[in-house]
């Protein structure tokens, strides 16, 4: 009886935790850039964090587009040669990847690759009182450990994006002049036609937005950090779920939002 009556006061606890959380990140991120516009931290750390989510980055991220391009290519090909659509194999390769598949792709490897140092490095340096001692020194926190991630990824994100839709664009060119015999022409010819300056801006903006999600949530979980090792272990874990699941629903969410802002433009 006691459980049943329990459930309400457990679910609106739970609840409001989670609006509590929604909320500190929510300020943490805007503090963040609030920090960046008015009292921007040295460019040496925003340096080091560009070469860190960038350029060490770009190994996986090139094995990952080439890998996702030649399968398209492969899918694509199999798929539409029985009913004479084998022409058609580049723009399913070029519109797939670089609308939705590198965003999220891309997204997926920073938030496994990066983030979860970000929020390892961050957790612990709260649990052993790091952060604690910086404040102690008036070193804002915010300034010298989150503003530079953040602002590193956002400006990092869409070049990644762009370099995984190019080197997934090579791995389908491959597949299909080398593999299939298709003229090159063939392949890019349906690119140059059919893909847009919305279909590039699209995925730009996606990879973007994706950019701020990851470094947000992953300092934010680390600077939320409890329980020593091992919650330095469960903060980590938690951020990469969490930039995963946010990732998936954002970018269901900002394809419907940016084809009927597309729809909405050209009636009008």
């Amino acid at each position: 009886m006691s459980t049943t009556d329990n459930l309400p006061t457990k679910l609106g606890r739970s609840i409001e935790s989670s609006l509590s959380s929604l909320g500190a990140y929510a300020l943490m991120t805007l503090r963040a850039f609030g920090i960046f516009l008015t009292n921007p931290p040295h460019f040496s750390l925003i340096r080091e964090q560009l070469f860190s989510i960038g350029i060490m980055s770009l190994p996986i991220v090139s094995v990952t587009g080439l890998s996702t391009g030649m399968v398209l290519a492969a899918q694509s090909f199999f798929q539409l040669a029985d009913k004479g659509l084998e022409g058609s194999t580049g723009i399913m390769v070029g519109k797939a990847l670089m609308t939705e598949l590198s965003p999220v792709l891309t997204g997926f490897i920073v938030a496994g690759r990066v983030g979860s140092a970000m929020c390892a490095e961050i957790g612990t340096m709260f649990v052993t009182e790091q952060i604690d001692a910086m404040r102690s020194m008036s070193v804002n926190p915010l300034r010298y450990l989150v503003t530079p991630r953040i602002i590193a990824s956002t400006i990092m994100m869409p070049f990644l994006h762009l370099f995984c839709t190019l080197t997934g664009i090579l791995g389908g060119y491959l597949v299909a002049t080398y593999l299939f015999g298709m003229a090159p022409i063939t392949y890019f010819g349906s690119m140059q036609i059919y893909i847009t300056n919305f279909d590039f801006m699209s995925g730009f903006a996606k990879s973007f937005i994706f950019g701020v999600f990851v470094a947000s949530i992953c300092c934010y979980k680390g600077m939320r950090t409890k329980g020593g090792a091992l919650g330095v272990g469960s903060s980590t874990t938690s951020s990469v779920v969490t930039c995963y699941a946010a990732i998936l629903i954002f970018n269901f969410l900002l394809t419907l939002a940016l084809n009927m802002i597309r729809i909405w433009f050209y009636r009008w």
